[in-house]
């Protein structure tokens, strides 16, 4: 039976005091929906390039954004890595995107409903290492003994548990969250789920990416609802050594599994949790001045006009407003990139509809 050990240090509890301080300040203001799509497009790039970027994917973050908006034609491992990433945030965000906008008691109830299972987590894992593994290995707990070496000198630091206990172990971790998803605060729960997922190690490949994703989707229930701006990834790709010292462990599984506390750990995952947060409020408050991503009044006709009729054309944009046809054109271009509409058609076929 998992039981871990960990004490709420005075740390820890003024790290959640400030995260629901944090929280609580970005719930209750109001932001254009141009910032927002364009704040929740930098979050997917970020937490894709920063997760990866911790496995030691060599793809600068400038290089991944053109990955995620182009697809090469030849793809090679490396960017495979960052489109899988990508496509498992993307699940993950129509799974959450609900849950996360609201935070009645009536719906923590409904979100205790959506547990934490095994077919979640092979799910998540078959997407995050498909075609980068063996097809047998993906999506399916290892069945085979694993070790974690230092990356700089190559020496084994940890043993896992033996593949023959994975099964056991997951079901254990997996039954200790949903037991607990309404009675431990969903922050202390997901830090926990986190480092104990990279404990067990349960996969030959992909168990640092898996755990964080899966940790993404419990941290859902924190209450932010603007959780999908969020990349708290982020944080430990800015310093990688740092944070696998605080969620790693070191030996023996079986000669230190009941002397692992997750303390330390607690604080580490906490202080990030609040470093993110800080810059997501700080850079949501600069943007809702900046003219580029301010919602204009006929940029909410465009919206208003595609909502009711679900396509617009310029000759339409043009009945409905005053505009210039250079400046219509402008228009179409800012609210494309900005990823509130996209463009279909070509010439005088042109037409745009809601992204």
């Amino acid at each position: 039976m998992f039981n871990p050990r960990y004490t709420i240090t005075s740390k820890i509890l003024n790290n959640i005091k400030e995260i629901t301080s944090l929280t609580t300040k970005l719930n209750l203001k109001r932001y254009p929906k141009t910032i927002l799509l364009k704040f929740e497009k930098m979050a997917l790039e970020q937490s894709t390039y920063s997760s990866t970027s911790i496995e030691g994917n060599p793809l600068s973050l400038t290089e991944v954004k053109k990955i995620l908006k182009n697809k090469p034609q030849h793809i090679r491992d490396t960017e495979r890595e960052v489109l899988n990433y990508n496509e498992a945030l993307e699940y993950l965000k129509i799974i959450t995107d609900k849950s996360a906008s609201d935070t009645s008691y009536t719906k923590s109830l409904e979100m205790s409903k959506i547990l934490l299972n095994n077919s979640l987590i092979l799910k998540i894992h078959k997407k995050v290492t498909s075609g980068l593994i063996l097809k047998a290995d993906e999506g399916k707990y290892r069945n085979k003994p694993v070790v974690v070496n230092n990356p700089r000198n190559g020496k084994i630091v940890y043993l896992p548990p033996n593949y023959k206990d994975v099964n056991k172990l997951m079901g254990e971790l997996i039954g200790f969250i949903n037991k607990n998803m309404l009675i431990i605060d969903p922050i202390i729960l997901s830090g926990i789920f986190h480092k104990h997922f990279v404990v067990i190690h349960p996969f030959i490949d992909g168990n640092g990416r898996t755990a964080r994703l899966l940790t993404k989707f419990l941290l859902s229930r924190m209450g932010l609802n603007t959780f999908n701006l969020f990349s708290f990834e982020n944080y430990y790709n800015k310093n990688v050594s740092e944070y696998f010292k605080n969620v790693g462990v070191f030996g023996d599984y079986y000669e230190i599994k009941n002397s692992i506390d997750f303390t330390d750990w607690l604080e580490y995952f906490t202080d990030g949790i609040i470093d993110e947060l800080t810059r997501l409020f700080n850079e949501l408050s600069k943007a809702s001045f900046n003219p580029e991503t301010s919602m204009k009044l006929h940029d909410k006709k465009i919206i208003t006009y595609i909502e009711s009729n679900g396509y617009i054309t310029d000759s339409t944009y043009k009945k409905i407003t005053n505009r210039a046809k250079a400046t219509r054109a402008l228009d179409f271009k800012r609210l494309a990139k900005l990823g509130v509409l996209k463009r279909k058609g070509g010439g005088r076929s042109t037409y745009y509809t809601l992204k």
